[in-house]
């Protein structure tokens, strides 16, 4: 049977290649679809990793003109302590612009055991950054006093960073170099991974730096832990307090939580692309399979005939329409398959395997639902044609 069906394609070959690069194109578009849709699923399914709830953030313009140091960390001291000072106010800490949930990325390399790994998101913190925003520590701890001096700078790095470099095996107290491999740098704690770019992003390699009393300079972030229902009124009461203080500053206030909710909205924005064009290629390939299945009806009618007045069923008639349709599917998906499996096979994208797997078989079984259901109709159809008015239409 599959040979006589092949035979049938063969001989219509000029009329299946353009339905099966339309098939094959719908292919590959559905996969990359379905390879974004299960990247967001796996991240959104991994932990946060902070608490952003009830966390502010206070951007200002770093316009204290001193050069003294000590003057300066003065001056941004006693912020700090008349911000703690009110009631609604759980936690303070000055933090590098890259905060959670915001457009801006710093990264930079570091070195170990002579390799260089890239790509590493870098963050400036003061010792309380980790309890601010409710981040937890798998290893060892979080900086404290004591972390400004010494030889070696203490750091801080992400479970990304850990497994990357280690894998299941310690990392407290490792050295790691910087990208020169000229200073070292020990860890002293590591922290799960953070999702900085919102729910559908990976938390990626992560390294935090304790800020030195040089650091205020250039700061212009401050979190700030609230009390739960902290309302409107309390946010213009902070707003004044800095604005008094920071009289030269242009000061803003915003929510961690807001901010999540407009990166999620602009993360999604590609996959919205994506299905639309989907969509129409689906529409596509759906209308053109329908419409070439009904038109073989039409011109086969007297061989439909024939064979119902030979013995065969309506059952085996339509059968042979959808098998057909199965087997053009099957032609253009070895083809598509050969394209998409080199993607985790040369990890682009630096995207784990198992992704591309799935959404390669989510693409296939689509493809195959997709050419089923259109050619079911068509087949009922011919599997009603009788062979007395098929043969005497012939």
């Amino acid at each position: 049977m599959f040979k006589h069906l092949f035979k049938l394609i063969w001989n219509k070959k000029k009329q299946n290649f353009l339905l099966m690069s339309e098939i094959l194109i719908s292919f590959m578009v559905l996969f990359a679809i379905f390879s974004l849709m299960v990247y967001y699923y796996n991240n959104y399914k991994k932990p946060m990793g902070i608490v952003y709830e009830d966390v502010w953030i206070a951007n200002y313009n770093n316009s204290n003109p001193t050069k003294n140091t000590d003057s300066l960390n003065a001056y941004y001291e006693t912020l700090r302590q008349t911000i703690k000072a009110l009631p609604q106010v759980k936690g303070v800490s000055f933090a590098s612009d890259n905060l959670p949930f915001t457009d801006y990325t710093n990264q930079t390399a570091i070195t170990f055991n002579k390799k260089r790994t890239t790509s590493i998101n870098t963050y400036s913190v003061d010792d309380t950054y980790h309890s601010v925003l409710g981040m937890q520590i798998l290893e060892g701890r979080w900086f404290n006093k004591g972390d400004a001096v010494g030889k070696d700078k203490a750091i801080v790095i992400n479970s990304g960073l850990k497994e990357e470099l280690f894998g299941a095996g310690p990392a407290i107290g490792k050295l790691l170099g910087d990208y020169d491999d000229k200073k070292k740098m020990r860890i002293v704690g590591v922290v799960q991974g953070i999702k900085i770019k919102g729910d559908y992003s990976a938390s990626g390699m992560g390294l935090y730096r304790l800020i030195d009393t040089g650091s205020y300079r250039w700061l212009s972030r401050i979190l700030i832990k609230v009390a739960p229902g902290s309302d409107a009124a309390f946010e213009g009461r902070l707003y004044k307090i800095l604005a008094n203080y920071m009289k030269n500053s242009d000061v803003e206030i915003e929510h961690l939580a807001k901010k999540r909710i407009s990166i999620n909205y602009f993360s999604v924005i590609p996959i919205i692309v994506l299905s639309i064009v989907g969509c129409f290629l689906i529409i596509n390939v759906a209308l053109g399979l329908f419409g070439v299945l009904w038109y073989n009806i039409n011109k086969r009618r007297g061989e439909i005939g024939l064979r119902r007045a030979v013995g065969a069923t309506g059952k085996s008639v339509s059968l042979q329409l959808i098998m057909e349709s199965m087997i053009l599917a099957t032609l253009s998906l070895i083809i598509g398959t050969f394209f998409a499996i080199q993607f985790p096979l040369l990890n682009v994208f630096n995207i784990e395997a198992s992704i591309y797997i799935v959404a390669l078989l989510l693409a296939i079984i689509f493809i195959y639902l997709l050419v089923f259901v259109c050619s079911l109709y068509p087949g009922k159809q011919a599997a009603a044609i009788y062979p007395a008015v098929a043969l005497h239409e012939e």
